[in-house]
C-alpha cells in the first residue's frame, strides 16, 4: 500500500515539472502594443475599416500594414488616440465620420426570420425564429451590419442623442498632482 502511493507521488512530481518547464519553454506572449491599440478601438468589431474586426485592425496598425484614420465608429478622436500612442501624425478620418447611433426594430413588420441575429456582430439582437426580434440598445455598436441581411427592411438606425446619462466629456482629462 505504502509503495503505492509512493509511487503515485513520485509520478505527481514527475508530471508537475514536466508541466512546468513546458510551460515555462512554450510560454507564447502577445504583443502589447496590439492591446494597447484595441483598448482604444471601439469594439464594435463591424469591419467598416477593411478588417474583420478591432482584434485584426490593431494588428494590422502594430505591423505597419494599416493606417491609423480607417475606423469610422472611432472617428476623428480614436485616430488622434491612436497618433498619441504610435507618435505618428493625426490624419484626417478616411471615411464620414457618423453620429452614434442604435438599431431600432420596427415589431409590427419583423417576420422572425433571423438574419439580423447572425449578422450583428455583438449579440445586441435578441429573439427566435418566426418570432419578433428586438435590439437591446446598451449592448448596440450601431454597425449597421444588420439593416442588409433584413428581407422586409423593418431595421432603421436611430441617432442617439446627448443626454445627461450619455453626455461624455470630450477633451483630454489631465490630472492634476499634489505639491508637498
Amino acid at each position: 500500500m505504502i509503495t503505492a502511493i509512493l509511487i503515485m507521488a513520485l509520478g505527481a512530481i514527475v508530471l508537475g515539472a514536466a508541466l512546468g518547464y513546458a510551460s515555462i519553454k512554450f510560454k507564447v506572449e502577445g504583443n502589447p502594443l496590439v492591446e494597447k491599440i484595441e483598448a482604444i478601438l471601439p469594439q464594435t468589431q463591424c469591419g467598416q475599416c477593411g478588417y474583420p474586426g478591432c482584434k485584426p485592425y490593431a494588428e494590422a496598425i502594430a505591423e505597419g500594414e494599416a493606417e491609423i484614420n480607417l475606423c469610422p465608429p472611432g472617428g476623428q478622436e480614436g485616430v488622434r488616440k491612436l497618433a498619441d500612442l504610435l507618435g505618428r501624425e493625426v490624419k484626417p478620418l478616411d471615411a464620414e465620420e457618423k453620429p452614434k447611433q442604435v438599431a431600432i426594430i420596427d415589431e409590427q413588420t419583423c417576420i422572425g426570420c433571423t438574419l439580423c441575429i447572425q449578422a450583428c456582430p455583438v449579440d445586441a439582437i435578441v429573439g427566435a425564429a418566426k418570432q419578433m426580434h428586438t435590439v437591446v440598445e446598451s449592448l448596440c455598436t450601431g454597425c449597421e451590419l444588420c439593416l442588409k441581411p433584413c428581407p422586409v427592411e423593418c431595421i432603421r438606425m436611430e441617432t442617439i442623442t446627448e443626454n445627461i446619462d450619455s453626455w461624455k466629456w470630450k477633451y483630454p482629462v489631465i490630472e492634476l498632482k499634489r505639491v508637498a
